[in-house]
């Protein structure tokens, strides 16, 4: 090879990796491209579990209403618990007995999600792994004696259509460190630098995670977490650097500014499509992240509502995060795998107007209620996602225009579809065998425009 080629070849190298390195600054950082396949998934399954699953009563909210005395919880001190009973007292009784990673996973898939965050560490400080930074509060040492992280680790690495992300509170409220530091107003890094930082690496090169959801930022500056130098060395140099994507969380007023995707707010879904990639991050049960064992029925989302919440989520750019909180034993509720598997039906049959799907010109149809669309992959089909069907099975589209030999099918029917365009909206007539025992139909139609 001659010199010349082996200074071009050299130039090359150098000139990819200089612009492939980021530097910590969040116009750096947020230049980097979104890993594609955290887009196309555009469903997930939240875990909210740990010790806070003992008490069952919510999260580890309980707790801090218990320090502060609220009266609602008089009638927990009543049940035996003395006044200085400590939170920490509940991990023994997280006990994972009948935790099976591999069911987990086998629910999971049959639901339909692409991708599952799990808890690696709330802000009660309890990490579910055997973390060297959290000595005699992790689920080796106290509670169930295992590695509950590295067991859905490995289960996931075994799945064919799940990756597998880890969600982690920056913050404990329970930490010294954290309290120190919080009281000297941050102008020490005691904790970050003695615990956070070393259990971030730790998970990161221990597991490898797809997603790094992070959490518990609100409460001090990205400077004081060093999220921006902790960013650079997961994108630049950690053995996930080309596939990890990540959220929003890294510090007061980092949330739907800075980050790989906004998650904003809990529960957050737009009114409008947005310019950056989002996710809607939610409950099944209404009130509450973690299992509670005083939940009514009507505390539930119903399966017709997780429907709507996906597709919306996803017509306005976004995807979809949806909880679920298993119980201390390491069990999931049969509710919650009954919405799991109802919401996986749905996807069997409609998935390709969600996996992989655009948002198209308009999010939704203003002259029928309840209609939603989407655009599949390379644009050649529109569909229609109908969440109400119409009291005279006749649909009207004012958003669509078809042409001479364009085709309307319904996803999941052998029903063929009749339909006229006219000259202010499509007028579609619906197979009424259709209607009965489904919810959410999806029209899928090629050869469209937007009817102006």
């Amino acid at each position: 090879m001659t010199f010349w080629k082996v200074e071009f070849l050299y130039f090359i190298a150098t000139y990819c990796m200089v612009d492939t390195a980021y530097s910590p600054t969040w116009s750096s950082l947020d230049s980097r491209p979104l890993p594609q396949w955290y887009d196309d998934a555009k469903f997930g399954i939240f875990i909210h579990w740990g010790v806070f699953s003992v008490p069952s009563f919510g999260s580890e909210w309980f707790w801090k209403y218990l320090q502060d005395k609220n009266p609602e919880f008089v009638s927990f001190m009543r049940r035996g618990y003395k006044p200085e009973f400590t939170y920490q007292e509940f991990a023994k009784d997280f006990t994972a007995e009948f935790y099976n990673a591999s069911e987990w996973v086998d629910l999971f898939e049959a639901s339909g999600a692409r991708y599952v965050v799990l808890t690696s560490k709330h802000h009660e400080g309890y990490t579910l792994w055997p973390s060297k930074y959290s000595f005699g509060w992790n689920a080796k040492d106290i509670g169930p004696h295992r590695d509950l992280i590295g067991e859905l680790h490995t289960a996931i690495q075994n799945s064919t259509s799940l990756r597998f992300g880890l969600y982690y509170s920056l913050f404990e409220w329970f930490n010294p460190l954290w309290k120190y530091d919080k009281e000297n107003l941050f102008a020490t890094n005691l904790f970050v630098t003695n615990k956070v930082n070393p259990e971030l690496h730790e998970i990161v090169e221990t597991y490898k995670p797809a997603i790094l959801w992070s959490d518990g930022d609100a409460e001090a500056p990205d400077t004081y977490w060093q999220s921006k130098e902790f960013l650079v060395w997961l994108y630049n140099e950690s053995p996930v650097k080309e596939s990890v994507v990540t959220n929003d969380r890294w510090g007061i007023g980092t949330a739907c500014k800075h980050g790989g995707y906004y998650t904003c707010t809990d529960r957050y879904n737009p009114d409008t499509l947005q310019e950056h990639k989002w996710e809607n991050c939610m409950t099944i049960d209404r009130k509450s992240w973690g299992y509670r064992r005083n939940a009514d029925l009507k505390d539930y989302l119903s399966l017709d509502e997780l429907i709507k919440e996906l597709v919306i989520s996803v017509s306005r750019g976004g995807n979809l995060l949806m909880n679920v909180g298993p119980s201390k034993d390491g069990t999931i509720a049969p509710i919650f795998e009954e919405r799991l598997r109802g919401i996986g039906q749905w996807l069997k049959a409609n998935g390709e107007a969600i996996y992989k799907s655009k948002p198209w010109k308009v999010q939704n149809d203003t002259l029928s209620e309840g209609v939603w669309y989407t655009v599949g992959e390379n644009d050649n089909n529109l569909y229609a996602i109908v969440l109400s069907w119409p009291s005279d099975d006749i649909l009207k589209l004012k958003s669509v225009k078809l042409h001479q030999l364009s085709r309307v099918e319904m996803l999941d029917s052998n029903e063929e579809i009749s339909w006229i365009q006219l000259l202010r909206h499509l007028r579609i007539k619906l197979p009424v065998a259709a209607h009965v025992g489904r919810t959410a139909w999806v029209l899928k139609m090629d050869k469209y425009d937007l009817n102006l």
